[in-house]
């Protein structure tokens, strides 16, 4: 595959750490000095229907696509208000595509995972033009009364199309089982053959130093292993795109790689974590100011709830 469009879009609202600190035991140096976070965006006003479809449109423009253009949508989602339809539907509908889609969840790591399903697709003549959509709204997940995780998460959209070509060097996922390291559970609906009812409902909870070694052993050895595919070495790497969990977590990953600061770009300050779209938001924003040049090779990493990752390397030729 190659990246041919590139779009993102953040909420309005900008809720900074001393913001926080109103209604949290909490100041902007314990965020910061833990996290990286100086502020992140929230919904308020806008839905997660309204930014998806507008990073779908901005992508689409980038590539000089129309809605009818594209073969196939993937949407990248945890959760939203909806079941069903799912939100490929929603966003379908909304930008006015005819083509296939269908949801995936792969938490954090959805956008590595979109990316897997769409080069089999292509490979395999299914399709042309692929649109990739991540939308997330992780602070909806999150109990506002627990410092320990509703300082991490924000909202957003972040969107590609991707296209037949040879960008693509190297995919890994992996998938190593532990249910307990971040856990969001949902009350189902009551069922009159079911026992006494339970309410199942849990806020987002995070066991933060496993989730820290999960992410930093995942993402440098997966990154090692696509490098390795690609024939080529950590140095010949020009940017490492990471998923912006948590700046201490990127930054002791860069440590096991022996890599400079810049090369390893962030946006995480002033985001947040915003789950799978935190790569494609990140393309977006390096690519619309220029930082994303053509004939970079760019690594990607992303790790999350299950616990999956994976990683890439490709050669930005937009």
């Amino acid at each position: 595959m190659k990246i041919i469009g590139t779009g993102s879009a953040l909420p309005s609202l900008v809720v900074t750490n001393d913001m926080l600190a109103d209604f949290l035991e909490t100041n902007d140096e314990w965020i910061a000095s833990r996290t990286g976070i100086k502020a992140r965006r929230l919904r308020s006003t806008e839905t997660l229907v309204d930014l998806s479809v507008s990073a779908a449109r901005s992508a689409l423009e980038s590539a000089n696509l129309t809605p009818d253009e594209i073969d196939f949508c993937i949407v990248s989602n945890v959760a939203n208000n909806y079941v069903t339809p799912a939100m490929s539907c929603i966003i379908q509908q909304n930008i006015g595509s005819h083509a296939p889609c269908f949801d995936l969840n792969g938490a954090c790591a959805g956008f590595l995972d979109a990316m897997e399903v769409a080069e089999a697709l292509l490979k395999t003549n299914r399709a042309t033009n692929i649109l990739i959509v991540c939308a997330e709204e992780p602070s909806r997940f999150c109990n506002w009364k627990r410092r320990e995780t509703c300082i991490l998460f924000a909202d957003g959209a972040g969107a590609v199309v991707v296209t037949k070509g040879n960008d693509l060097k190297a995919i890994k996922l992996t998938t190593t089982p532990n249910r307990d390291a971040i856990v969001y559970r949902r009350r189902m609906e009551d069922v009159p053959f079911e026992g006494p009812g339970v309410d199942v409902t849990e806020p987002l909870s995070m066991n933060g130093r496993e989730v820290f070694r999960l992410a930093v052993e995942s993402s440098q050895r997966d990154l090692r292993a696509v490098i390795e595919e690609a024939k080529l070495t950590p140095d010949k790497i020009d940017l490492y795109l990471l998923h912006q969990a948590n700046l201490r977590i990127i930054d002791s990953i860069r440590e096991h790689l022996s890599q400079p600061e810049y090369k390893f770009p962030t946006n995480i300050q002033r985001t947040g974590n915003i789950s799978s779209a935190s790569i494609p938001i990140l393309i977006d924003e390096l690519y619309s100011s220029g930082k994303l040049k053509k004939g970079d090779m760019i690594a990607l990493s992303a790790f999350g709830a299950g616990f999956v990752t994976g990683a890439a390397v490709l050669k930005w030729t937009k």
